[in-house]
């Protein structure tokens, strides 16, 4: 018998192995289904060049995910990672540069300014008695709120010395994928080899029961949360320094993909369970998706269902893993040695990947859209939640069909660090040419330096690049735009009255450069007076909520000028029958909604940039760029005030 059983496990040693590794983790299956899938259907996937690309694409979410794992180990939650991030990378920079601090001094500061606001976390969830959720949520707006008081705003530029944490060692290994292999490594010594680290699962497992068996449970969970803000600090400096500058808006919506990365990576948001290891496949696994949708030409709406859609079957497989794990001990015929029960695992297993896989080939052959043609053009826009950048793209496709050219559209969902990762990846995949609609102009400039290294010309459009070559610029001018929009103002209110100002998201270069020019065409009418400037983010939510409390405390306002049409819309909503009337409201962009509303009376005036003939003529010159052929450095898209008098006329 015993002979019998030696004999048998010799023989499919190989295949038990690789079957039980599988199984074991079903976060590491739906990866190397992911890579297949992706390798299958993309040629410029499995390439060094873009391997190494996905690896600095998810070292920030990886480095994130670490610092979660030690909360969501010990049944916690921590929501502040991506603005605490944001909040030490902004004081390291404010601090070496406006502060004069060394730089050594200004990294000790970001780092404990990252550590500090852990702490708060931990105080509030431990001795404050509030729940993990509410205590990290607040924390979450109060990191962002410091970020943007500390930087009014604007982005700050990173200190040279700490932006080489950006670059590669010897011209093509990345620092920020050593950084992550790093916090991994520490990741992993402090769950499996301190006493911390045991706390952490002996508190997730049954903290009442830790608590009676000695353990200092309220400091031990100050000490956790603390670590995450650790980690959330070194990815906020690794970030930054990716970007060459640090976002008071950077890393929004990471501690989502953190926390699924854990999750992914086989931790249970119950507590008690999980690894760096999981962790890592998990931020790994939402690279690859990113990476690799893009290569496809995936549109960017689909993109965000295909990655729901793999999350859930990447967290089902784990989940099926474990269910016949433990179904194993009530059953005889399924124990994990019972004949045809490793096979019935197996099955469930792939089928679910094939599931996977399958999703993935049907959207992107749904959405390829290639033309076949020699000519491959990459576009980046920095939202695509926006009508004004919604035209861009039509004007753009409707261009590049006209041309027979093969176009690649993204939304970096005004992320400069998600923006930067589309550029690497048309990079890689060797476009012929790159448009480029910047979320911040500085941020901007590394991806297209690479662009510029690897022979691929780049088009800005709309917003120019910094401290990097653009061959052409197709805008129109924001700064003369705003001052269009003060004249157009003034003359209706006769040079006097008061007036409130809805400002675009912070950190933009559209809302600084409009609300220059706005203010400086302002200085001429001396009569006029602005009550009120606030940010209500380019929504027409937040425009109509942010009006509404603006009219209660200066309900004898006259005029409102709003740095795009979607917040003039929310603003004339707010004001109602005021609105064309007692109030004279005043849009910029020209899209669609806001024509109407000029039409209506309901605005007075838009300062309409046609955005789809700026789509046109940056494929225009994209494509000419790409044939080596001259273009001109500037080109001007015509800006117009548009009134009731004149909308009909208008194209």
């Amino acid at each position: 018998m015993a002979t019998d059983t030696v004999k048998s496990d010799t023989g499919a040693g190989g295949v038990s192995v690789i079957r039980r590794v599988l199984l074991d983790n079903g976060a590491l299956s739906a990866l190397v289904v992911l890579v297949v899938a992706m390798s299958l259907l993309s040629g410029d996937f499995l390439t060094t060049q873009n391997l190494l690309n996905v690896g600095v694409q998810a070292a920030v979410t990886a480095i994130l995910a670490f610092g979660v794992t030690f909360v969501i180990v010990s049944a916690g939650i921590d929501l502040s990672v991506g603005s605490v991030a944001a909040l030490s990378a902004t004081v390291l920079a404010w601090s070496a540069t406006s502060a004069g601090v060394p730089v050594v001094l200004a990294v000790v500061l970001a780092i404990v300014t990252g550590i500090a606001c852990g702490f708060v976390n931990g105080a509030l969830v431990s001795y404050g008695k509030l729940p993990p959720f509410i205590a990290t949520l607040a924390m979450l707006s109060i990191a962002r709120g410091l970020s943007l008081v500390i930087s009014q705003g604007s982005p700050i530029a990173f200190p040279e010395s700490v932006s080489r944490l950006g670059d590669t060692l010897g011209g093509w290994l990345p620092v920020p994928v050593l950084v992550m292999i790093a916090m991994g490594l520490i990741t992993a010594l402090i769950l499996g080899r301190t006493f911390i680290g045991r706390s952490m699962y002996a508190i997730g497992g049954n903290e009442e029961a830790a608590r009676l068996s000695g353990l200092r449970v309220k400091r031990q969970k100050i000490v956790i949360y603390a670590l995450s803000g650790l980690f959330a600090a070194v990815a906020g400096i690794v970030l930054a320094s990716r970007l060459v500058s640090a976002q008071p808006q950077a890393a929004q919506g990471y501690e989502l993909d953190a926390i699924a990365a854990v999750v992914i990576g086989g931790a249970s948001l119950a507590g008690g369970v999980g690894k760096a290891s999981g962790t890592l496949i998990g931020a790994l696994i939402l690279a690859v998706l990113r990476n690799g949708l893009n290569l496809l030409s995936v549109s960017a709406f689909w993109q965000q269902v295909v990655i729901g859609v793999v999350i859930a079957l990447a967290v089902l497989l784990d989940t099926l893993r474990r269910k016949s794990g433990s179904g194993a001990a009530t059953s005889a015929g399924t124990a994990p040695g019972a004949p045809g029960s490793g096979r019935r695992n197996a099955l469930k297993l792939t089928g679910a990947a094939l599931c996977a896989a399958i999703v993935i080939g049907a959207v992107s052959l749904f959405n390829s859209g290639s033309s076949g043609g020699a000519t491959r053009v990459g576009m980046s826009l920095s939202t695509l939640n926006n009508p004004f950048f919604v035209q861009m793209r039509e004007g753009a496709e409707a261009e590049a069909k006209k041309a027979g050219i093969d176009l690649t559209v993204t939304d970096a969902q005004n992320d400069a660090s998600q923006q930067a990762n589309q550029l690497q990846n048309f990079t890689s995949a060797g476009v012929s040419s790159i448009i480029v609609n910047p979320v911040d102009s500085d941020a901007v400039g590394p991806g297209v330096r690479s662009a510029n290294k690897a022979g691929i010309p780049v088009i800005a459009a709309d917003r120019g690049v910094n401290k990097a070559d653009a061959a052409t610029l197709v805008a129109s001018d924001n700064v003369a735009g705003g001052k269009l929009a003060a004249d157009a103002l003034a003359d209706k209110l006769g040079g006097k009255g008061s007036i409130v100002i809805l400002q675009g998201t912070a950190g933009t270069s559209a809302s600084r450069e409009r609300g220059a020019g706005f203010a400086e065409g302002l200085k001429a009418y001396p009569g006029i007076k602005v009550v009120a400037k606030q940010p209500a983010d380019f929504d027409r939510t937040k425009g109509l909520d942010v009006m509404t409390n603006l009219i209660q405390s200066h309900p004898g306002v006259t005029g409102v000028f709003a740095e795009n049409d979607e917040m003039a819309l929310g603003a004339a909503k707010a004001l109602g029958g005021k609105a064309g009337k007692s109030v004279s409201v005043v849009g910029f962009d020209g899209t669609p909604d806001g024509l109407k509303a000029v039409e209506a009376g309901t605005l007075y005036a838009s300062v309409a940039q046609q955005p789809a003939e700026l789509g046109k003529i940056a494929v225009r010159n994209a494509v000419k760029a790409a044939k080596d052929e001259e273009v001109e450095t500037m080109v001007k898209v015509p800006v117009k005030v548009v009134t009731r008098e004149n909308v009909a006329d208008f194209s």
